[in-house]
């Protein structure tokens, strides 16, 4: 294409300094931007720019193959049912585990912690059916930003992969500096003892992280060398962590005590309840995972397996897991900070911790390494858009993997760790996760249930206003819950009216589509469940992280308006054009 390779003149010469991403037309080679004239009249054009872009929904064969062939080589097809569900496990199975405990069981649910695991569980479930029907039909490295591109439009879709883009950063981030944590720990050594302190420096800026930036490097040119090797290593780091958890698992049972859970929901139903919004993202990550569609031999059956096996076995493991802890300690003596790490030394395994330690450096390391994976997979389809430079979307020829991208990323990842906090790094973690797990549930009613040219105006109305309806009373649900009304007459009233919207979409408006290969079953009732939990979670996020995301979305904004909304209508006018070219040549041919 046009815009891809034609750089100055043209040449070999040119080809090879774009993929070096030296030049101008390696960040904004459209027609907007090749002057200050063309800018201005691109800038004056804004509103009707933004009416054709605004909604404007991309095809399926589009995303499959005219997105993809913007990247000049493929990604090599080398990943199985088998590697998904390692990397399933080895993307989600970090930290949390052995963090979020402690703060849900002592200060919420008490014993029931293992009934709020599975309630999450369940949930994080919900959205793992809406993201692998998605990955079989449009198995591309966007993810969740192509699914919605396709069914809610450029905007929603933009809007959503920059606020998750955020927060890949920020995780990747805490989860490195935690890295570093860890490690010392496991060297008897205080959290901060090897990192460098500035005291010139801000307070929340001046441990400076070098161990840090180091373990993201290295798992940047993992990610970049060969996405195969990358699956053999996160294989074989999350046997190890199992290993481990098997160890927590047995010996902690030898010390069981089934006093402990005399008293095993302290606070009834709204501690579990408070408890399940905690221990949601402990399963955060999966979604990374559906950015691998095109490095998947057979999309189709190993998809299904991988995403939803692996969260099975996440279940099983977190619900044991939290069960095993509150057999070895009562829940009011459970360590918010370290509950695995203490519940041994209060029961005479003070060496046992050394274990815990471990298995929690090698559960982070495989987060780091499927959350590169997965952040320069998003980068990389959001290129092929032009609503990111364009030179992320380049697949290196021998490696068969997003090359500039991963190294972006690398980069924005070791910048935020060397410099700032966990604890800053914790308060960036905002709802943007819960926000797309919402809106991908969402986009998948749409898909079931609206296909242009097909479904009337009479449905396509009937849809729209059930979906209102349904997200309407979700959203009331989650409000009545987070004002701390205590009266249950609210929540009758919005589960009521979800129940009836979802009810209302199911027998009165025609689906559009099946599946192809393999679908959520219960449709309409799963997706909207999903979209209903999704928000009501979000009432237990705090108002800062609204600010926040808030915030962010503004400066996406800015950017979207003055950049990236020029550089995709250009990019989709040229599509157009091609395709009509096209045409006209068959009709001449004829």
């Amino acid at each position: 294409m046009a815009i891809e390779t034609n750089v100055g003149d043209g040449n070999g010469n040119d080809l090879k300094k774009r993929r070096c991403g030296c030049s101008k037309q390696d960040f904004l080679p459209e027609d907007s931007f090749q002057s200050w004239t063309s800018y201005v009249n691109a800038l004056s054009n804004t509103k009707s720019r933004l009416k054709d872009r605004l909604l404007a929904r991309s095809m399926d064969h589009v995303e499959l193959h005219e997105m993809r062939a913007r990247s000049q080589h493929e990604m090599k097809k080398t990943l199985t049912w088998w590697d998904l569900i390692w990397f399933g496990m080895g993307a989600v199975m970090g930290s949390g585990i052995f963090v979020l405990t402690g703060e849900a069981a002592r200060n919420h649910s008490g014993p029931a912690v293992v009934v709020s695991y599975f309630i999450s569980g369940i949930t994080a479930l919900l959205s793992v059916l809406c993201y692998t029907e998605f990955a079989i039909e449009l198995p591309v490295a966007g993810g969740s930003f192509t699914y919605l591109r396709v069914e809610l439009g450029d905007f929603i879709a933009y809007v959503s992969a920059g606020n998750i883009l955020f927060e890949y950063v920020v995780a990747g981030a805490s989860v490195a500096r935690s890295w570093t944590s860890y490690l010392a720990t496991l060297f008897n050594h205080a959290p901060d003892s090897f990192r460098f302190h500035v005291s010139s420096f801000s307070e929340h800026y001046s441990h400076l992280d070098p161990i840090a930036v180091a373990i993201s490097v290295v798992i940047g040119i993992a990610a970049g060398i060969s996405m195969k090797g990358s699956a053999r290593f996160n294989s074989a780091a999350t046997i190890v962590q199992l290993v481990v958890i098997l160890f927590i698992l047995v010996v902690g049972l030898t010390k069981a005590d089934p006093n402990n859970y005399s008293d095993f929901a302290p606070n009834g139903i709204p501690g579990i309840l408070k408890a399940s919004s905690i221990l949601f993202f402990a399963y955060v990550g999966f979604d990374g995972v559906a950015t691998f569609g095109e490095e998947i031999k057979n999309p189709g059956r190993d998809i299904p397996i991988g995403l939803i096996g692996s969260m099975l076995v996440i279940i099983t493991v977190y619900c044991l897991l939290a069960a095993t802890l509150c057999l070895m300690q009562p829940y009011s003596q459970i360590d918010v900070n370290a509950p695995f790490t203490l519940a041994f030394k209060a029961v005479g395994l003070k060496w046992a911790h050394y274990i815990v330690a471990f298995g929690a450096l090698k559960g982070m390391t495989t987060v780091l390494l499927a959350n590169l994976v997965g952040q320069s997979r998003y980068f990389t389809h959001i290129g092929r858009t032009h609503m990111a430079p364009p030179f992320l979307a380049n697949i290196n020829e021998r490696t068969g993997t997003p090359v500039n991208a991963t190294i972006m990323m690398t980069i924005l990842n070791s910048i935020v760790a060397f410099f700032t906090s966990l604890e800053v790094l914790a308060n960036l973690l905002s709802l943007a996760t819960l926000f797309i797990f919402s809106m991908v549930a969402l986009a998948l009613l749409v898909r079931r249930y609206y296909a242009k040219g097909e479904t009337t105006s009479c449905d396509r109305n009937k849809l729209v206003g059930f979906l209102v309806l349904i997200l309407a009373s979700s959203i009331a649900n989650a409000v009545y819950w987070a004002v701390g009304k205590n009266g249950w007459i609210g929540h009758v009233v919005t589960v009521a009216v979800w129940f009836l919207a979802t009810l209302g979409l199911k027998l009165l408006v025609k689906e559009a589509k099946k599946p192809k290969l393999w679908g959520v079953p219960l449709v309409p009732w799963l997706p909207s469940a999903s979209v209903a939990i999704n928000v009501f979670i979000m009432a237990s996020v705090d108002g800062a992280s609204f600010m926040r995301f808030v915030v962010w979305t503004l400066v996406l904004l800015v950017y979207y308006i003055f950049i990236a909304l020029h550089a995709s209508y250009d990019a989709a006018k040229e599509i157009e054009e091609t395709r009509a070219t096209a045409t006209n040549l068959e009709v001449g041919q004829l």
